[in-house]
Parts: C-alpha cells; sequence; structure tokens
C-alpha cells in the first residue's frame, strides 16, 4: 500500500496510537485527517502537527459519522484510506449490577459499532479510488480476551471477526483491508483510572513503546501484510487457538495475585 501522497483519515488521533500515526504518516508524505471527541484535544494536536485537518466527531453517533462522511468528502475528494482506530477500554466487574445497560456496552458501541459505521458510510467513496486502504484496529485481545476487560475483549474480537469477512467481500475491488491488532502498548489507555487503579502495568506482561507498535504496522501497511499482530500478539493469537482455557485460567490467576498486591500498597 503505497502511503506518500495519500489522504489518510484517522479516527481517535488526538492521542495513544493514532497520535503516533499522525507523527509517522507525517514522515511518509501523507496528508493527514483527524478525528476527535474533544475539542480541546484536537486544538492541541493541531499545534502539535500545523499541517494537519482536523474535525470534531464521535464514531458511537450515527449522525455524526454521516456528517463527518459529508465534510470529508467535500473537502478531500482524494481520500484513500481509513484507519478506524477510535477505541475506549474499561475493566469492568459483570457482578456489579449497579452498572447501566447502556454504559455496560459503551465499548461496543465505540470500538465495534463505530468501526463499522466508519467502513460503511466510506466504503462507497473508497471504492472509486484508484488505490485505498481500510485499516481496522483490534486487539491482541481479540485472540485471547483480558479477564479485566470482558466488553473491550468481545468488541475487539468483533473487529477481528468483521474485517476477516469485509477483506473476502472486498476481494474484487481496490479497496485493500487490514488488521492491527496492537499488544498491550505504552499507551494513555494503560494510564486511565479503570486500569491505574487496580493494576500496575508490569502486571499484564510485557508492555510495548507505542513508537516502535507503529513503526512494525507502517511496515506492514506498506508490504501489504493485511493481518499485523506486533510484539505479544502473535502469542497471544497461538495461545488463542491452540489452548484457550488453559491459559485464560493461567492470565486470570496471575491477575487475581497482582491485584492482591496492588491493593496491599494502597
Amino acid at each position: 500500500m503505497e502511503l506518500k501522497g495519500s489522504t489518510i483519515l484517522i479516527t481517535g488521533g488526538t492521542s495513544g496510537i493514532g497520535l503516533e500515526f499522525i507523527k509517522q504518516l507525517t514522515l511518509q508524505g501523507s496528508v493527514i485527517i483527524v478525528t476527535g471527541r474533544n475539542m480541546e484535544a484536537l486544538k492541541k494536536t493541531k499545534k502539535q502537527f500545523p499541517n494537519i485537518h482536523t474535525f470534531q466527531s464521535d464514531v458511537s453517533k450515527p449522525h455524526e459519522v454521516e456528517q463527518l462522511y459529508r465534510d470529508v468528502t467535500r473537502q478531500f475528494p482524494g481520500l484513500n484510506i481509513v484507519i478506524n482506530n477510535a477505541g475506549i477500554m474499561r475493566n469492568l466487574d459483570l457482578l456489579d449490577h449497579n452498572i447501566g445497560l447502556e454504559d455496560l456496552t459503551s465499548e461496543i458501541q465505540t470500538n465495534l459499532s463505530g468501526t463499522i459505521w466508519m467502513t460503511h458510510q466510506f466504503l462507497p467513496h473508497l471504492i472509486k479510488q484508484k488505490s485505498s486502504g481500510i485499516i481496522n484496529i483490534s486487539s491482541g485481545l481479540a485472540f485471547l480476551p483480558f479477564p479485566l476487560s470482558p466488553i473491550y475483549s468481545a468488541a475487539k474480537s468483533g473487529i477481528h471477526a468483521y474485517t476477516q469477512v469485509l477483506r473476502l467481500q472486498l476481494k474484487n475491488t481496490n479497496v485493500k483491508v487490514f488488521e492491527l491488532a496492537p499488544p498491550a502498548t505504552d499507551t494513555p489507555l494503560m494510564d486511565n483510572d479503570s486500569f491505574s487503579k487496580v493494576l500496575d502495568k508490569d502486571s499484564v506482561g510485557p508492555v510495548m513503546k507505542v513508537e516502535k507498535m507503529v513503526q512494525v504496522a507502517i511496515k506492514g501497511i506498506l508490504h501489504d501484510k493485511f493481518v499485523i499482530k506486533p510484539g505479544m500478539s502473535k502469542a497471544l493469537s497461538v495461545m488463542g487457538r491452540t489452548a484457550p482455557n488453559i491459559f485464560l485460567n493461567y492470565i486470570d490467576k496471575t491477575l487475581g495475585e497482582a491485584i492482591t498486591k496492588k491493593k496491599a500498597k494502597l
């Protein structure tokens, strides 16, 4: 996939993996369009990278996805790559009946439904381009779920399955479909209160630097590697395929011990 001269839309691009994509794709000579829910975060990102173009939009709201499509394709008719990166991650206790039903599935709305809505909305435009691509961000947890983040794991598994079928259905078009499955990566997602109050980062095993992870991703995209599993994601894929219950129970036990240690420190 050629990146130089491409016009690339990145959802959720104001922090973490999305922000690093901006940095590295700018060096590739791409035109970058960034979306996010928070206007202040968008302004901060624009100040850091003055040549990017920003749009406030929430992928979990279909009407905002529709408006984003109208605005972006009107201003950037050469748009040819969409990176579905927007995502949220929470640790949830499924025995907590105080969680409201809508709140319970917010990760589905943003991570999975948002990816599907963005793809469906922009696909007619992408198909018309001489060369185009869709890059969906799943996770190593798509292959072996994280016991503390059940809804996030389910959403990322859904992205994995959806992307596989999307690639099959688009095989006779000019649209290339990529899946990037990051491992545990050193991003603000790992620092949110839902995570840091329960565990220390080192409790989840090796954490990959975001710079390195995106380097691997861009190399894979440039070489048309349609499923990219950096770092520990490849191992998680093997574990999930060979002996999922054994590894899942082991992870659950290890996390239980880590949580006990964390509580002892507080």
